[in-house]
């Protein structure tokens, strides 16, 4: 069974996509099998993994609306990902499932017929609490939180460890935050390493030891199509994301060791 990951933070330009296809692409070198979900309408994860948004083929929107069965709308990549493109035609599956019945679950019901092939789905998220947003939170295990490390970031967190709140109360009880990472990172900014003290301080272990670096590499992959592990193994991107896939099974493998002991006492 795969653990879904919904890659979310109310405030944009975060580096949310970013994380969700070099996260994924680092995972999927490391022989996991992943999924990468693209829940916003701009359709930038779908791009940056070499995806024709606009492409005459089923996608996110037709598998909320249950026009087709997510298996036909799955994209396989060149790079190892498995891609559920999105674009703009989202915004059209919001409106016309608000009068839908059990609408915040759809997403998860259509990963239910999936799940058993992947390690990791990662559901990359609109910056806007919308339906979408809600399915997501809805159908994820857990919540990985981009944030730059300036003044706005600790406001836009509140917002969002606030609707996680909402979600478990109402629609997700197992929603957890999988962690905190920082993102576009600069050391010589006095306020960038305040925060990041903070969110340190605060957070605790949920804050990942990664970092990822400001890294103009970064920025260029998406226009070529490619995660920063195709486009350029050896920048400072690459390495950081590469880092940061190796934090996540460890803290995985980790919370099942934790986790054998007593369920062994309870057995």
């Amino acid at each position: 069974m795969s653990r879904i990951i919904a890659i979310a933070n109310q405030k944009g330009g975060v580096a949310k996509t970013t994380t969700c296809v070099n996260l994924g692409a680092a995972l999927a070198e490391m022989n996991r099998r992943v999924l990468v979900v693209d829940m916003d309408p701009q359709g930038h994860a779908t791009m940056a993994a070499g995806i024709d948004k606009d492409a005459d083929a089923p996608n996110g929107c037709a598998v909320l609306l249950e026009e087709s069965p997510i298996q036909d709308a799955i994209v396989r990549t060149e790079t190892g990902l498995d891609v559920l493109p999105g674009n703009s035609d989202l915004t059209a599956a919001e409106i016309k499932l608000m009068d839908g019945l059990a609408r915040e679950h759809r997403l998860g019901n259509a990963l239910k017929s999936v799940q058993d092939r992947y390690d990791y789905i990662l559901i990359d998220c609109p910056p806007s609490l919308s339906l979408l947003t809600i399915n997501a939170l809805t159908a994820a295990d857990s919540v990985l939180i981009p944030m730059q490390c300036e003044f706005f970031a600790l406001d836009g967190l509140t917002k969002l460890m606030k609707t996680i709140e909402a979600i478990k109360a109402h629609t997700n009880p197992r929603l957890e935050i999988e962690g905190l990472l920082r993102t576009m990172y600069d050391g010589r900014n006095n306020l960038g390493q305040d925060v990041s003290a903070q969110l340190a301080a605060h957070f605790g272990d949920k804050v990942y030891h990664t970092i990822i670096p400001r890294n103009v590499r970064l920025a260029e992959a998406p226009s070529h199509g490619l995660p920063i592990t195709a486009y350029d193994r050896d920048s400072r991107g690459a390495i950081a994301y590469l880092g940061l896939a190796g934090e996540v099974l460890k803290r995985e493998r980790d919370s099942h060791a934790e986790a054998a002991p007593a369920a062994a006492a309870h057995g």
